[in-house]
């Protein structure tokens, strides 16, 4: 009897996996490799220190008129959050579709976008 429920199980865990959109299916999947102490960008608020883990979407050098800053955009399937090193031309090993666990204290930009400014962080395999 166990054996049907277990098969039963199984086939509906893939059925899902099949319908579930793929952002979905990407956050479950950081949620599952990564770090414990993380938390999921969508309950982040401002002025809040926090642990987030995800993947770096873009990564782009900004010398507008300023100095320097390197900017990454990381996505956990459940939202996004920039992160922001400044002085910087360059970070070995950050690239766009890099796994990165972040450290820091947010803000919330002017137009309501969060951002982590000069984080810690470790890249994940």
């Amino acid at each position: 009897m166990a054996s049907g429920e277990d098969a039963k199980r199984k086939v509906t865990g893939w059925l899902r996996r099949l319908a579930a959109p793929s952002q979905e299916l990407f956050a479950e999947d950081v949620r599952r490799t990564g770090a414990g102490d993380t938390t999921p960008v969508d309950q982040v608020e401002p002025r809040q220190q926090v642990a987030v883990a995800g993947r770096l979407r873009a990564v782009v050098l900004r010398t507008d008129g300023r100095s320097p800053s390197v900017e990454a955009e990381l996505f956990d399937g459940t939202g996004q959050v920039h992160l922001v090193w400044m002085g910087r031309r360059r970070i070995v090993g950050l690239e766009a579709g890099t796994r990165i666990t972040a450290r820091g204290r947010v803000a919330q930009r002017a137009d309501g976008s969060l951002v982590i400014y000069n984080p810690t962080y470790e890249l994940r395999p």
